[in-house]
């Protein structure tokens, strides 16, 4: 059987059904791996949506698509899809996350025979970061109960949310239903309840990942298997005689230290090669930060450079994961979270609350010359509050009460 990547040069204008994601083969001695793609958006999809199905983050696909709104995009919109990658530099065993491209990689086999599997992670915001250094896995459970550290406890406090010491298993559980210790107390890689903060700095310094893909790490992970957590904005690697460079968005006080890393590297390149390096090019590549491995330098004369291309991939007929809206319904509650003049502001306010996690269904309905914004249905008043609560609490929503409509 040709490859993805074998038939997309035969028939340049095919349409693939489907492109890898998660699994690819490391030749030895290149660090590139995966193919670019691109696909045309339809009404109603987000690219939280589009990033899930595709296993990506949201920041990811939002680096790679600078000009498309994240929430209402227009359909027909053509999309890059930024699933290639440079590989971190480091040992290729074990767990390595990239805290800066916000990526997992899991190596397996040996140097004969090596294999990368590779996801999105949520990581550590500013005030709580995911530490970086050397740890490994200390322990893994199913179903786990989250013990809610005081730290976390006294920040929802103040927001007037009060946790409980422990959450049990169930979609209360921010853990998801697959969980790694770590050596380094106190710090887990997991699943979540919030898929769409897969690929955001969102967590208190653990790395969670879509549940789907938590579901094969921990099949695939064996206790004490090695973790090493790096923070790599700036990346270069080769793949068939060409050099790809690839930049994101530096973590905070970072970015120039790694930058100077990286330049010292190219500049040895250079050094060694008898040609010039289009430094340019590499100025562009790194002030745009796209997340995209960029053709940078011919490493060999007649080097094979059609891997940069990427291709077309078909929209999918069902978007993996992306959260129903169940039917109205006369006799339910519902939560008043918006009414704006502008439509587009209100589908964006919809989308925001129908990915939360777990998810407030959330819709739009035309009254006069406003967009109402409906979070529900529910099926009493404790849901409803409960979920007006969450408004408040996680996007300062001040949403009202709307009763059942009575009969007779």
């Amino acid at each position: 059987m040709k490859s993805v990547q074998e038939k997309s040069r035969l028939f340049p204008g095919h349409l693939e059904k489907d492109i890898e994601r998660n699994d690819f083969p490391v030749a030895k001695g290149e660090d590139v791996i995966g193919r670019l793609a691109v696909t045309r958006l339809q009404k109603g999809d987000t690219l939280p949506d589009i990033a899930r199905h595709f296993s990506l983050g949201t920041t990811a696909i939002s680096a790679a698509n600078p000009e498309v709104d994240v929430w209402v995009p227009e359909a027909g919109e053509r999309i890059m899809l930024p699933l290639s990658f440079i590989l971190p530099d480091t040992p290729r065993k074990g767990i390595v996350v990239n805290l800066a491209t916000m990526r997992l990689f899991q190596y397996k086999g040996d140097g004969k025979s090596l294999a990368v599997s590779t996801y999105p992670v949520g990581v550590g915001t500013a005030e709580r970061p995911t530490p970086i250094g050397q740890t490994r896995v200390a322990r893994k459970a199913t179903r786990p109960t989250w013990y809610v550290p005081a730290s976390i406890a006294a920040d929802h406090r103040k927001k007037g949310d009060i946790l409980p010491a422990k959450v049990p298993p169930g979609p209360e559980n921010p853990l998801g239903e697959y969980a790694l210790y770590l050596s380094k107390s106190g710090y887990l890689i997991h699943g979540t309840n919030k898929p769409a903060s897969v690929g955001l700095k969102a967590t208190n310094g653990c790395m969670r990942l879509y549940p789907e893909s938590v579901k094969l790490l921990y099949k695939d992970t064996p206790v004490n298997t090695p973790v090493a957590i790096v923070n790599q904005p700036y990346l270069i690697g080769q793949r068939d005689g060409v050099l790809y460079m690839e930049a994101h968005t530096p973590l905070e006080d970072s970015g120039a230290v790694e930058l100077e890393k990286i330049y010292a590297k190219l500049r040895d390149i250079e050094k060694k090669s008898t040609q010039t390096l289009d430094w340019k090019k590499v100025k562009k590549v790194q002030t745009e930060a796209r997340g995209i491995p960029v053709p940078i330098f011919e490493m060999r004369q007649g080097s094979e450079k059609e891997a940069a291309k990427p291709i077309k991939v078909a929209h999918p007929g069902t978007l993996y994961g992306r959260p129903e809206i169940p039917d109205l319904k006369l006799d339910a509650w519902y939560v008043l979270a918006a009414d704006v003049r502008d439509e587009i502001d209100a589908l964006r306010i919809a989308a925001i609350i129908n990915h939360q996690g777990p998810q407030i269904p959330a819709r739009v309905l035309s009254k006069s010359h406003s967009y109402r914004v409906i979070a529900g249905p529910f099926n009493d008043i404790n849901e409803a509050k409960d979920a007006a609560k969450r408004l408040k609490i996680d996007l300062d929503i001040d949403g009202i009460l709307i009763e059942p409509v009575k009969k007779g």
